[in-house]
């Protein structure tokens, strides 16, 4: 069996002592929380090591609900769980950490306001963007979108695979891609360099998620 990305570049002072993400689940806001913590919990039966819990649509009292019931459901599994956008709902839950995009809340005032243990992730669009984080106090960047995805609507021109490999070389944070990343093509987007991967509809939308991450994870 082929092994997972696995991240070598943890210089950063809140992965001391931890892996970071390998195979990142990004839920889609489109299940009941019921079902949300079904597909949760056998995803990370089959092999995903983060959570980000992305909820574009839901009130802000739904969306802590729910960062309330993930915690509580990756409690004890080692899983990290980060918040997409929501600095007040990863505060408001003690998670893990938060996932940036371009126009969210800056860097510096996030990593103020949630403190130095926690994980930052940045949403990268562009090489400049690359260049920008570099400079940042984050824990990795997402290469977003790497091909393009229904999922992802509202990003720039994919990198696809000769763009995720000079992302690599020009990031000093771990990087992880984004963005049409499946079964069939993940072995290509392994040999690009890149530190790991999240997934949104390759899991979330699958029949079996314990089976679709286990995939994933060995494919």
């Amino acid at each position: 069996m082929k092994t997972s990305f696995h991240f070598t570049r943890l210089a950063d002072r809140a992965l001391q002592g931890r892996e970071l993400s390998t195979l990142n689940l990004v839920t889609d806001g489109c299940h009941t929380t019921e079902q949300l913590l079904r597909i949760v919990k056998d995803a990370v039966r089959g092999g995903v090591t983060m959570v980000q819990l992305r909820e574009k649509t839901a009130d802000t009292r739904t969306f802590l609900e729910r960062a309330w019931a993930l915690k509580r459901l990756l409690q004890g599994t080692g899983v990290p769980l980060i918040i997409n956008d929501r600095v007040d709902i990863a505060l408001a839950v003690d998670a893990d950490g938060v996932h940036l995009g371009q126009s969210d809340m800056p860097v510096d005032i996030a990593r103020r306001l949630l403190g130095a243990d926690k994980i930052i992730g940045l949403s990268v669009e562009n090489i400049e963007q690359i260049d920008q984080a570099n400079t940042l106090d984050i824990q990795y960047i997402g290469i977003s979108p790497i091909f393009a995805t229904p999922t992802k609507t509202d990003t720039k021109a994919p990198f696809g695979l000769e763009g995720a490999r000079q992302a690599v070389k020009r990031s000093k944070h771990p990087t992880i891609g984004i963005g049409g990343i499946n079964a069939s093509n993940i072995a290509a987007v392994r040999a690009t360099g890149l530190d790991g991967v999240a997934v949104v509809s390759a899991i979330m939308s699958a029949p079996n998620p314990q089976r679709a991450a286990r995939d994933l994870v060995s494919g």
